[in-house]
């Protein structure tokens, strides 16, 4: 029988969840396993911040369902999916009493594949940062550099699956919070097309429908396998989007054929990149090239500075939105309930009337059809990771006097993911790069509307030609 506890972070979840399948290990030593690491990485790393072994361990003892993750552990973000019995903070001390009653569908839909859930992950107050710094929970840490932000707002997943106590956990994406973590930690970070996955049973859809939420892993095929899973429309969603061909699983390893990709450094939209990116971003595009695809500059019709003022505006009725919907207190929350970024922009939502949401959303639409039009010549567009390398914990502080200052910070590190929420197009980023010193630097890729599969093809050929998963960060070497 293999040895969990010795080979345990050897394997992905369909790894895991294989060897489960064939007896070879118990789904309790699998669980076991994912604790230990826990234990070991997490006092230093922050990254779960509820414990939640037992339930994790009862869930196994009354009988994981037969689902084609049977026995992987998997861990939640404290945002968002809601589970039953259990707070959902978001990050926040003035959320710190929401229980909800039931599962959210994208749990429910994660415990009938057979994941064993154990715990939750850290996030930023309210997801409103690409760090993972929250007053309530404390700094989480990058695995890779104790200095420096592990991004956000899915920054516990990321930190705990580049620690390797899970190899995938539950991420969800408004305006990078998958795929910028996922480039922090070197990892894979897909936001997939809006109404893939379903906000049943609480909300229709989320900050105006740029949210999408999905996972953080180590390989493409467990982020193939967990969408297939969790992906599809839900009874009363209000749209969704076109269903696959066919699994998505079975989209990794075929052949993407012969693809046009267009590329940007950042241009004539306005975004810029550093050094790093740059030639990672090249290397990349000499290794398509060799692989037979055609490769093309081309700024996308995008313009960063209309992209980022409506971002502001939908993300300041959001956070109004957020702090009004408490379920029982009925009221604005007392100095230092909510972090100063937090109280700014819910402020500043507070004066957003309806038609300035419903002419940002009609702004963000128009995006969508300039980059539908744009795809009529090309298959992906490839992008930079980040706009620059982490900066150090601190730097993106939601506890800043400005508000202003905040969010330009924000926009200056990933200018290039929010784009593709409001377009509503899936993007993935990949860890194909390092620094000199071996920190990971990743490239973004994005496609059609609704063809994840294309994706998903790509992203095993870049796997497999610019492999990343044996990468060890340095908590682990």
């Amino acid at each position: 029988m293999v040895s969990a506890f010795e080979q345990y972070e050897d394997f992905d979840a369909i790894g895991l969840a294989e060897l489960v399948r064939r007896k070879e290990v118990a789904a309790e030593e699998v669980l076991e396993a994912a604790i230990t690491r826990a234990e070991a990485h997490n006092p230093a790393l922050n990254a779960i911040v509820m414990e939640l072994y037992d339930f994790g361990r009862q869930a196994i003892t009354d009988g994981l369902p037969d689902g084609p993750l049977r026995g992987a552990p998997y861990l939640i973000k404290d945002l968002g999916a809601a589970m039953a019995g259990i707070p959902t903070t978001g990050g926040s001390r003035f959320m710190a009493d929401v229980v909800p009653a039931e599962d959210s569908e994208t749990v429910k839909r994660l415990k009938a594949a057979g994941l064993a859930i154990f715990g939750k992950t850290n996030t930023c107050e309210f997801g409103m940062s690409i760090t993972c710094e929250p007053q309530f929970y404390g700094p989480t840490i990058n695995p890779w550099n104790a200095a420096l932000t592990p991004g956000g707002s899915s920054g516990g997943a990321a930190s705990a699956v580049a620690a390797r106590i899970v190899p995938a956990a539950h991420a969800s994406d408004g305006f990078g919070s998958i795929r910028v973590p996922a480039a922090c930690c070197g990892l894979v970070g897909m936001k997939p097309t809006r109404g893939r996955n379903s906000f049943a049973p609480t909300l229709g859809e989320r900050i105006g429908g740029t949210v999408a939420e999905h996972t953080v892993s180590r390989t493409v095929r467990d982020h193939a396998a967990l969408l297939d899973a969790i992906g599809g429309p839900a009874e009363g969603d209000p749209y969704s989007a076109p269903p696959p061909a066919r699994p998505f699983l079975e989209e990794v390893g075929a052949d993407p054929g012969r693809l046009r990709i267009a590329f940007t450094y950042g241009g004539a939209t306005g975004a810029k990149t550093d050094d790093d990116h740059r030639r990672v971003l090249d290397q990349t595009l000499a290794v398509l090239e060799g692989l037979g695809h055609i490769v093309e500059a081309a700024d996308p019709p995008i313009s960063n500075e209309e992209s980022q003022d409506i971002f502001r505006t939908l993300m300041a009725a959001n956070a109004a939105q957020i702090i009004r919907s408490h379920p029982t207190k009925g009221r604005l929350p007392e100095d230092g309930e909510v972090e100063r970024v937090v109280a700014a922009t819910a402020k500043k939502g507070e004066t957003v009337f309806g038609h300035d949401v419903f002419m940002a959303q009609a702004r963000m639409h128009a995006m969508g059809r300039h980059m539908a039009v744009f795809h009529r010549g090309y298959d992906v567009l490839l992008t930079p990771g980040l706009g620059h390398l982490p900066p150090k914990l601190g730097w993106i502080d939601m506890m800043l006097d400005d508000a202003d200052e905040y969010w330009d910070r924000v926009a200056a590190f990933s200018p290039f993911t929010v784009w593709f929420n409001q377009t509503g197009q899936p993007a993935i980023s990949l860890p194909v790069g390092q620094t000199g010193d071996g920190f990971p630097v990743s490239v973004h890729a994005v496609a059609r509307f609704a063809d994840e599969a294309t994706l998903f093809r790509l992203s095993g050929q870049l796997e497999q030609a610019m492999p990343w998963n044996d990468r060890r960060p340095v908590c682990l070497i």
